[in-house]
């Protein structure tokens, strides 16, 4: 818990004066998206570029394309 509070802590330093009530929800979703990202990279692996555009480039099933 405390680590959760120091976080937003220092999101709200980090936000300008002038950010709206709206702007802090959103930052806040943003950082826990990144995490997640951050997360699932760590866990599931990554693709490199030029495997990311030859799954793109290659023909796509009927059904829709799923990464193997």
């Amino acid at each position: 818990m405390e680590k959760a509070k120091a976080e937003v802590e220092s999101l709200l330093r980090r936000l300008p004066d002038d950010c709206t009530l709206e702007d802090i929800p959103y930052h806040l979703y943003v950082v826990e998206k990144i995490r997640r990202g951050i997360e699932l990279a760590n866990g599931l692996g990554t693709f490199t570029q030029e495997e990311v555009e030859r799954r793109l480039s290659a023909p796509r099933q009927k059904q829709g394309y799923v990464f193997p």
